[in-house]
């Protein structure tokens, strides 16, 4: 968009989701190289005074708003001109209408650039999206927004795909059917060379894996979101004591942090080692290029040195944020937890496992979280186990002093998981799939560690199974006619109601391996949860879905 727009001065106008979706990607200093040097909000007030030597690059989403929006900028513009990208497909009826108000000719292009979404990492993206749900059913706005989404990576990189879809969830097949809606409209758009082996897109409902979000994180990038939450790259810390204002919100972002590249997928137990190094690496570069004798000294020379100062900034940001990670894992007993929790879901010992949810819901130690979370997991294990005691552990949380909304969670969590649509008698979670009783452990993790990370989200197998021809075509049903072949080699899955840093590992595990003849696997959600965020999407669900019911 820089380029088209040529030399000079720029100002870059954008919206609420399009300035998120810019500054996942994007430094502020990799944007002022492009001789963008003011950026301004199309749907906030900004500067009254014409700056008409500026040319003015707009990135929005082609919302009826924001061309009402766009349309009064261009009646009394600001800038000497202007080059309007949208984020999606806009209407043509909508282009009029801004062509309409452009009376003296400020605008110089209009086009469509395809980035409606937020680009997590290399393979995974989300839409931002929280409580998409009512009861089994879609939030309108929501659907329309996932429609658009996916429809805009799909554009993105430039794939038509065949579209497969979880049976038993209206929301999967709703959402399949919108998809293609638009894919058939817009033909001449999705008009691309035809590959050999034809992409595939996968939609899935969080419903076929309640558990995986519900488990304690042990790999860097999964736990800093779990413990401090990630959002759009930053991470509020403000909380911490005697944080400076420097550090009280950091960005974690792999562009532009390679610690933080190099080892987002490290477990825990590897994180403390590779920080050690960082500052004894720091501290030998360093020594090696000045001797440094007082504080004073270090600081002069950290200022002196871009390159050091920057290396600073990484040693000072993740010690703080390993620490602050420590820190919490031992004051909500977080090893003890995690043991428990990671047991349930691989394990099948009803009676042990009884006996050790009712232990740590008695251990005052415990915050109330972690012990509705274990009786959650114990209920959507054991819920058809002859002996189960869900009655009796949530008495428990009551016990102890949990409040309503915590113990109540334990029947809405089974409601949520085990809720059929009236449109399909297929049931939507196949219990053994679920919690499939595996052993299996990451070969490259040592010590202690494996205990933690023994868990492999379902979303692993579905995806194997879909690489190798073996996806069951009456629990993912085709929309339309099903390619001639079974291989597949690009594959876009998208989990409704949420995707977790542990699945996305595990997206990028099956792209690294050799195994799969090279499949290139891109997923993405509604959100990126954590188990917080994830507690409150079946919450606002199973609450709209009564409201649905009594109406």
């Amino acid at each position: 968009m820089a380029e088209e727009s040529g030399p000079g001065m720029k100002v870059l106008l954008l919206d609420k989701q399009t300035t998120s979706i810019i500054s996942m990607v994007y430094s502020q200093s990799e944007i002022l190289q492009k001789e963008v040097y003011l950026f301004e909000r199309l749907d906030v007030p900004g500067s009254i005074e014409p700056m008409k030597h500026l040319k003015c690059i707009v990135f929005v989403r082609p919302t009826k708003d924001n061309v009402g929006l766009l349309c009064n900028e261009i009646r009394n513009p600001r800038y000497g001109m202007y080059y309007i990208y949208f984020s999606n497909i806009i209407s043509k009826s909508d282009i009029k209408t801004i062509a309409e108000c452009d009376e003296i000719e400020v605008v110089r292009e209009v086009a469509e650039f395809y980035g409606d979404y937020l680009s997590v990492s290399p393979h995974l993206f989300s839409l931002n999206i929280n409580g998409c749900y009512q009861g089994t059913q879609w939030n309108p706005v929501h659907l329309q927004r996932s429609v658009q989404g996916i429809v805009s990576v799909l554009l993105s990189l430039k794939k038509c795909p065949f579209i497969r879809y979880q049976s038993g969830s209206d929301m999967a097949k709703r959402l399949a059917d919108k998809i293609r809606e638009v894919v058939t409209k817009e033909e001449v758009l999705f008009d691309f060379r035809h590959s050999e082996v034809p992409p595939m897109l996968l939609i899935l409902d969080r419903r076929f894996d309640p558990i995986t979000p519900l488990l304690t994180q042990w790999t860097y990038q999964a736990m800093v979101h779990e413990l401090l939450t990630i959002s759009n790259n930053r991470v509020n810390m403000s909380h911490v004591p005697g944080v400076s204002k420097e550090l009280s919100e950091v960005v974690l972002s792999s562009e532009h942090d390679e610690f933080y590249a190099e080892n987002l997928y490290n477990n825990y137990g590897e994180i403390g080692q590779t920080t050690k190094e960082l500052i004894n690496e720091f501290q030998k570069k360093a020594k090696s290029h000045q001797k440094v004798e007082s504080i004073q000294d270090m600081k002069q020379f950290v200022e002196s040195y871009p390159h050091f100062k920057k290396m600073s900034g990484t040693v000072s940001k993740h010690l703080m944020i390993i620490g602050e990670l420590s820190n919490l894992v031992g004051k909500r007993n977080l090893l003890e937890v995690s043991e428990v929790e990671q047991e349930i879901a691989c394990q099948d010992q009803h009676s042990h496992h009884l006996h050790r949810v009712r232990a740590l819901i008695g251990n005052q130690k415990i915050r109330n979280e972690e012990a509705a979370r274990l009786v959650m997991l114990y209920a959507l294990k054991y819920r058809r186990h002859s002996s189960h005691d869900i009655s009796g552990l949530v008495d428990g949380l009551r016990k102890r002093g949990a409040p309503e909304s915590l113990y109540t969670m334990v029947k809405s969590i089974c409601n949520f998981a085990f809720q059929e649509d009236t449109s399909s008698s297929a049931n939507l979670v196949n219990q053994e799939a679920m919690v499939k009783i595996t052993k299996r452990f990451f070969k490259d993790l040592k010590g202690v560690e494996n205990v933690y990370t023994q868990h492999v989200p379902a979303l692993k197998e579905v995806i194997e199974d879909l690489i190798r021809g073996r996806l069951k075509e009456n629990v993912y049903p085709f929309l339309g006619n099903p390619p001639s072949g079974r291989r597949v080699q690009d594959i876009f899955v998208f989990i409704i109601g949420g995707i977790t840093y542990e699945e996305s590992l595990c997206v990028h595990l099956l792209n690294k391996s050799t195994i799969h003849g090279g499949a290139r696997i891109v997923a993405g959600g509604t959100t990126v949860h954590n188990t917080e965020s994830f507690i409150d999407e079946v919450s606002r669900a199973m609450s709209r879905g009564a409201a649905r019911s009594y109406n």
